[in-house]
């Protein structure tokens, strides 16, 4: 038996098998702290964060080292609220393949400003997803679970949803922590509030969107430039609706903030007549950045 282990243990080295699915990159930015006195801390913390992210197991699926899923956390201290506890923000970014390219497409992109945690070096980050903890683990397994949901989403029709439950229990749990971010009436554009939406049929075209910009539209324009266009405009097209029945939700700036800059570059080499309509329709449903929509109706050649 022992020989038959070793032997596996050899094929998973050989192969590139991993139980892991995440390929994340780990910043803590500590400068606006005056002097010296925490830079072995914050140090010590980000090494232990990779470790905590990259060598845990999130799913119950196999994932090789060609398929883990690249992301970004970009933690931001701001405040040293005691010897032990800290307040900042914290940036999450995750992105995936287009096949047969080297293009990696954005799909997550937020900044969250409810971030506090207590941390002492060398204690060890614990995570259990029945009970709250601790503050800084359970914010990054929630987006630990967004990024797994999103990342599903662009493979498999609703396919995050298992994902995105894991989400709304951590953010159950943290009813009543101390800690901002969790609860319905602190603001909303929160935890709470992400994963609500996410999970609330109204926005199932949001999530729809996803599989169809993704799966039928990016993955297929290498080979079917046209064809896959298309299915980007209908995807598109398919969250106006929501936006008309719930202007300016949450999910809808995430998603517009992930992908603004792709669809301008995407579109501003399309037909004129499609350009004219993904332009309308960005300039309603993402007002705020409006004019960068602009671009599209640019001459790429002048």
């Amino acid at each position: 038996m022992k020989y038959i282990l070793i032997i596996f243990f050899n094929f998973l080295l050989i192969t590139g098998v991993y139980a892991q699915e995440l390929d994340c990159r780990i910043q803590v930015n500590y400068a606006r702290l005056p002097g010296t006195t925490y830079q072995q801390l914050f140090q010590t913390l980000q090494q232990e964060l990779y470790e905590f992210i990259n060598n845990s197991t999130w799913t119950n699926h196999v994932y090789s080292r060609d398929e883990r899923i690249e992301c970004n956390i970009f933690i931001t201290v701001e405040d040293a609220i005691s010897s032990d506890e800290f307040s900042g923000t914290i940036q999450i970014q995750s992105s995936r393949p287009v096949y047969n390219t080297s293009y990696m497409s954005q799909v997550f992109n937020h900044l969250d400003s409810d971030f506090q945690f207590k941390y002492t070096e060398f204690d060890p980050l614990e995570f259990n997803e029945n009970t709250h903890q601790s503050n800084l683990t359970s914010v990054l397994a929630y987006y630990i679970y967004i990024i797994l949901g999103f990342d599903y989403d662009t493979f498999a029709s609703m396919g995050g949803t298992d994902f995105f439950r894991k989400a709304e229990r951590i953010v159950q749990n943290a009813q009543n922590a101390r800690e901002p971010g969790w609860k319905a009436f602190e603001n909303l554009t929160n935890r709470y509030w992400l994963v609500e939406n996410l999970l609330n049929d109204q926005y199932s075209a949001m999530r729809e969107f996803q599989y169809t910009y993704h799966r039928q539209g990016l993955d297929k324009m290498p080979e079917k430039a046209t064809e896959g266009r298309s299915n980007i405009e209908q995807a598109i097209e398919s969250f106006r609706n929501v936006h008309r029945r719930r202007p300016g939700s949450f999910l809808m700036q995430i998603i517009t903030r992930a992908k603004r800059e792709e669809i301008i570059n995407i579109f501003v080499e399309a037909f004129p007549d499609e350009k004219a309509r993904i332009y309308n329709i960005m300039k309603e449903v993402d007002p705020a950045n409006a004019s960068e929509y602009d671009k599209i109706m640019k001459d790429p050649g002048g």
